[in-house]
């Protein structure tokens, strides 16, 4: 039985600071008071003065409440039970039905030995063509969108979450919006992908700090589903909210700033949370596809910043699109030798193309002359961002690079392409490839 302890030193924000022994880092505790108990978490160890950070916030809090110590750090149920349930930042039921009764197991564990895992190698569809055929998501892959405030990345998560090849959903929210919480969870209902899906969810209304556990809970239940050797999908979002959570509660501390008041381990706080994505050896695995919006669409920002040096790639969202250049999967190269013969070419001849086009519409918009060349680079570009970078398009990897096959054959000869000609034998469109 732990014993209480009562010499609350003081409150700061969403902190409290106790004196007390015996106790551990991320160690979960109980402030107990007349008006209820309130869950906190252990941020600090200076010497007998441990400092909790509370869930629900310290309204209320007095210093003349109790601290209880559970010995164990922050823990979630884990079963098939947890499949189509919607939790808060807390782990407790947001969706209105009962609290699972299962097995506990600890959040904020270590990442996977790296003996443990499997080389990254087989594909993730997700019907995307600006994904699967440009930067192909890969399982057990790490990977940020990087995006702006009213771009549709949330959309692009659901759309991912939907159609993704996966056994499990896992879908983590950090201060959204109540209507963006309502509209992944419709989208969910109708695709009729909530039966394997578990979402916690921290909207912008809950108390700060219930964020900071969202991926931790999100990632403890992936990486056990994992274990059982089911392939799970994690979607976050926002890891800026996150990390913005992190600054917060580091203001509170005292900590001495880094790079524009974010603590100092924010490199550290990002890896520990990415570095779960894992392809385990003789089991399932794990990838995670995160949100990260820019302020003020500035990359060097410290979190898209950071963030780049962690995951392997990302995608950027502009103006309603994934945009062509900057967007990156550094283990496409893992897969689309595999999918079909002429992945790789079609790949690199249309993005080629494109930037030929953009060429020319600076030369147009110039006022420069423009040449015949032009005027077909300029009507490829337009047929390609409507039938393949438009987000709308919803077709499998094998269609898509058919109608690339397509959009090149109506605006160029097959000697302009830049492909071999051993492909574009076996692939240019029947028509075409008679003549």
């Amino acid at each position: 039985m732990r014993k209480y302890y009562d010499e609350i030193m003081r409150i700061a924000g969403n902190v409290v600071t106790v004196r007390a022994d015996g106790v551990g880092y991320d160690e979960l505790a109980a402030i107990v008071s007349d008006r209820g108990t309130s869950l906190a978490q252990v941020i600090r160890l200076e010497g007998d003065h441990a400092s909790l950070q509370i869930f629900a916030g310290t309204q209320g809090v007095s210093t003349s409440d109790k601290v209880r110590f559970f010995g164990h750090p922050m823990q979630v149920p884990f079963s098939d039970a947890l499949l189509g349930r919607i939790f808060d930042g807390s782990g407790r039921p947001r969706d209105g039905r009962p609290e699972i009764d299962a097995r506990a197991v600890p959040i904020g564990s270590p990442a996977v030995n790296p003996i443990k895992r499997r080389r990254p190698d087989r594909m993730v569809a997700t019907g995307i063509p600006m994904i699967d055929v440009f930067n192909s998501l890969v399982e057990s892959q790490k990977l940020p969108i990087f995006s702006v405030a009213g771009e549709p990345y949330n959309e692009l998560l659901a759309r991912v979450g939907l159609q993704a090849d996966a056994d499990i959903i896992l879908l983590g929210g950090i201060g959204l919006r109540h209507d963006d919480y309502l509209k992944f969870r419709k989208a969910f209902e109708d695709g009729g992908v909530l039966g394997r899906t578990i979402m916690f969810i921290h909207t912008a209304a809950d108390p700060v700090v219930e964020g900071l556990l969202v991926p931790d809970l999100c990632l403890a239940v992936g990486e056990q589903f994992a274990l059982q050797g089911r392939r799970v999908l994690t979607l976050l979002t926002d890891m800026t909210a996150f990390s913005d959570a992190l600054k917060e509660i580091a203001i509170i501390m005292e900590q001495i700033p880094s790079n524009r008041g974010y603590p100092g381990d924010l490199y550290t706080q990002l890896a520990r949370r990415y570095e779960k994505a894992v392809d385990l050896d003789g089991a399932g695995s794990m990838t995670l596809l995160a949100c990260t919006t820019m302020p003020g669409d500035d990359v060097t920002h410290p979190v898209p910043d950071n963030t780049g040096y962690i995951t392997e790639g990302q995608f950027y969202l502009r103006n309603g699109r994934i945009e062509p250049f900057g967007s990156l999967s550094r283990l496409k190269q893992q897969v689309n030798g595999k999918t079909r013969d002429d992945h790789r070419a079609i790949m690199n001849a249309c993005i080629q193309l494109y930037a030929l086009c953009r060429e020319s519409r600076e030369k147009r918009d110039m006022g420069f002359e423009m040449s015949a060349w032009d005027e077909r680079l300029l009507r490829y570009g337009e047929r390609f961002e409507a039938r393949i970078m438009d987000l709308a398009v919803n077709i499998p990897l094998a269609e898509a690079l058919d109608r690339c096959w397509a959009i090149l054959a109506e605006c160029f000869e097959p000697a302009e392409v830049g492909i071999r000609r051993s492909i574009i034998e076996a692939h240019w469109p029947a028509p075409l490839r008679a003549s």
